[in-house]
């Protein structure tokens, strides 16, 4: 009897192991996961005319679904939507320029972050804004979901005039039309809207608030967590990141000097 007890107690604890705490899947334990990704980000996330996605942060994804031995299909999210595919269960893992920030995690776990960078600002080419403080007064894009302008105005102090957009292309549309004066988020994502927009449209090198991009998912996941984490170690340290970073920013005028594997926010 008790070694019948036993067994049952160790058959319980190995699926318990292969569960969140709160009792579903983990992704180590699917064979096939759901990746959100970008579908609006020229070079970050982007969805090509053939429906399929490219950039860094697909690449990346890709990466680690091969990293988790995984099939994998991607989705489209838009910035507005990065925790709602999460929670909804839509998603396994999003991969959307995701900056880490504390009121996010009260929604989502976060693994990584697997890139590190900064805020800049992306002008006109006759304008001549060179820092945040340059902003005051101001018309900056806002766009739905994302928190960075909001960050100009009540991390920096800087009195600016917010402008809602639903997504970057509306607001690099507002930025030639002079709707707005600026457009400020992840350099990367900046430099990607640039690049494709092809009009001179320049960045301003500010440089400002560290923007930690991490791996949304499911916030009891914990083991999914830490095999994510180990992937973007891998990336770091087989070169691959480097490679993917200059392959798709290498031409952007970014820094790409140094490359090391960023400190992880830890699986908790």
């Amino acid at each position: 009897m008790k070694r019948a007890l036993a067994a049952v107690l160790a058959l319980f604890a190995t699926v318990v192991a292969g569960c969140g705490t709160d009792g579903q899947e983990s992704v180590v334990d699917k064979d096939r996961i759901v990746i959100a990704v970008r579908p609006d980000l020229p070079s970050v996330g982007f969805r090509r005319p053939d429906g399929g996605f490219e950039g860094f942060d697909v690449d990346v994804a890709a990466y680690i679904a091969r990293k988790l031995h995984k099939q994998v299909s991607y989705i489209p999210v838009l910035a507005a939507d990065r925790a709602k595919v999460i929670t909804d269960g839509k998603a396994d893992l999003v991969l959307a320029t995701f900056t880490i920030d504390q009121e996010r995690k009260k929604d989502v776990l976060f693994a990584g972050p697997y890139h590190v960078s900064y805020q800049d600002i992306l002008q006109r080419p006759d304008e001549t804004i060179k820092n945040v403080r340059d902003l005051k007064g101001r018309r900056i894009c806002a766009v739905k979901g994302s928190n960075a302008a909001q960050r100009v105005v009540e991390e920096r102090e800087v009195p600016a005039k917010l402008v809602p957009f639903d997504d970057y292309k509306a607001c690099l549309t507002a930025l030639k039309t002079k709707q707005v004066d600026a457009v400020t988020t992840n350099d990367v994502i900046l430099a990607g809207l640039a690049n494709q927009d092809g009009t001179g449209l320049k960045l301003a090198n500010a440089q400002f608030n560290e923007q930690r991009t991490g791996v949304g998912m499911r916030r009891s996941d914990v083991a999914g967590c830490e095999a994510v984490n180990r992937a973007i170690t891998d990336m770091y340290q087989d070169g691959t990141a480097g490679r993917l970073l200059h392959r798709w920013f290498g031409k952007s005028g970014l820094d790409l000097s140094t490359v090391a594997v960023p400190q992880f926010e830890g699986c908790s």
